[in-house]
């Protein structure tokens, strides 16, 4: 793989970087979400609009993230979201679970299992 190939967003995480991203940066509408997390991983993730807006629909859904409608700063009107109190403790649960996954996958690749 190169380094310009841009990475696949794993099964599973979507929802714990969208919630990651709005607890560190607050309300934020969908292209500045994308904007930043394609800043973050240094242009290797790029969410389109098919990836990022049926996971901010399914995180409203869930009670996660508050959309609310507002202005850009270039005066357009987009759905600003927000983390919820029960997305707080979602992504602190998901940021564990990730954390012992990881360590484990890691573990077995410094072990040539």
């Amino acid at each position: 793989m190169s380094s310009k190939e841009k990475l696949p967003v794993l099964q599973g995480t979507l929802d714990l970087i969208v919630l990651r991203t709005l607890q560190t940066m607050g309300p934020q509408h969908a292209y500045a979400i994308a904007t930043r997390l394609g800043q973050i991983s240094g242009e290797l993730l790029q969410l389109n609009q098919g990836t990022l807006y049926p996971a901010l629909v399914r995180l409203e859904q869930q009670g996660r993230i508050k959309g609310t409608w507002g202005k850009t700063q270039t005066n357009r009107e987009a759905k600003f979201y927000a983390i919820t109190k029960a997305g707080e403790k979602a992504l602190a649960e998901e940021t564990r679970r990730w954390r012992q996954i990881s360590g484990v996958v890691e573990k077995l690749l410094a072990e040539g299992a």
